[in-house]
């Protein structure tokens, strides 16, 4: 297939990055994707435990995982600058 070329997805988390913040994505029972960003929690039971920074806990099953890496800490917010008086 020249000219083409075929995506890898890639599994870069363990359990022992529990504590780390994630992007992780998944396949839903409908056959979709769908991507959760946050802190791994826990990785028990088969099961991956991510908080968003919502504050929601999102449960995905191993299986479901396509592909997952650590990435860098959430970036502090962004302070809006004073008006000049």
């Amino acid at each position: 297939m020249a000219g083409r070329f075929a995506a890898r997805l890639v599994v870069a988390v363990s359990a022992a990055d529990v504590g780390q913040r994630i992007s992780l994505r998944r396949r839903l029972p409908t056959g979709e994707y769908s991507d959760v960003v946050g802190v791994l929690e826990s990785w028990s039971d088969r099961t991956l435990a991510v908080r968003r920074r919502t504050g929601e806990l999102v449960e995905v099953p191993e299986d479901a995982m396509v592909a997952a890496k650590v990435v860098p800490p959430q970036p502090p917010p962004r302070r809006r600058p004073r008006d000049a008086d």
